[in-house]
């Protein structure tokens, strides 16, 4: 029999649904009630593209049509944001904006799969019509190749899609991952040269399986100084991991990747 003071079964049901109802119903709530979601109102000479902005352009990738997002984008654009900045500041927030949504249960893997899907049609179509043919021109007399993977394990990919569009758009030749076409690693780099290896790390468990990957990849490569990059949320907050997997250096901002990439590919050409 419980003592005095101790819970009856009532009141922890009580307790569990008071948690229930401040933690998951009201959330909920609030977001349904907040109005129809809208595009960010910031221009080239208005504040920068912030955590609400994030907010309600996921909002409008969750609940609204299939061309909203890219409606939204093409007016950033037209008042004169930059499109790195709305790559960097607001398709790659948003992403793990909708991740975290996800591990709150306010949506489920259906709807972040779906807002997943239409981030990257914004990303692909945006960077379509927006193309540098200048700076594409410049790279491709370089014939810089790369191939951009996912570290073993991980599940989330629209990072790596981001990054692959910033080494496009720089005119790197971009290949995708075993994601694309199921093959492993050192496989690739065996059959195909690549200047550089790029993988995304967002977990701290998959740490050691990429550092044999890496491992891996480095035995099997056909360019014997070939150049391993590394981003994701947990480089940033554990930067000791780049040296752990392995890694040649570390991209914070996928916008910087290709030129850090290139300075350390040239630097192995020079001392060839």
């Amino acid at each position: 029999m419980p003592g005095p003071h101790a819970p009856s079964d009532a009141d922890r049901r009580l307790a569990r649904l008071a948690q229930a109802i401040e933690h998951e119903i009201i959330p909920r709530l609030m977001m349904a009630h907040r109005g129809a979601p809208t595009c960010p109102t910031v221009s080239l000479d208005g504040p920068a593209l912030g955590a609400h902005d994030v907010e309600e352009f996921a909002r409008l990738v969750l609940e609204s049509d299939e061309d909203a997002a890219q409606a939204c984008v093409e007016t950033l654009l037209a008042r004169g944001v930059t499109v790195e900045a709305v790559f960097h500041d607001l398709l790659a927030p948003t992403a793990r904006h909708l991740g975290e949504l996800w591990n709150q249960d306010l949506c489920d893997f259906t709807e972040v799969t779906l807002g997943l899907g239409r981030l990257q049609r914004v990303l692909r179509e945006t960077s379509a019509q927006l193309a540098l043919p200048a700076a594409a021109g410049a790279a491709r007399e370089l014939d810089r190749r790369i191939l951009l993977l996912p570290s073993p394990g991980e599940q989330h990919t629209f990072g790596l899609v981001m990054v692959a569009e910033f080494f496009r758009r720089a005119g790197w030749d971009v290949t995708g991952g075993p994601w694309e076409n199921g093959e492993d690693a050192a496989t690739l780099v065996g059959s195909e040269w690549y200047d550089v290896v790029g993988f995304s790390l967002g977990h701290d468990g998959h740490v050691d399986r990429l550092a044999e990957c890496i491992a891996a990849v480095r035995q099997a490569s056909r360019n014997g100084n070939v150049v391993i990059m590394v981003g994701g949320p947990l480089l940033g907050q554990q930067p000791e991991v780049v040296q752990r997997v392995g890694a040649d250096l570390y991209a914070a901002d996928g916008r910087h990747a290709p030129a850090m990439a290139e300075r350390i590919v040239s630097r192995h050409g020079m001392q060839n």
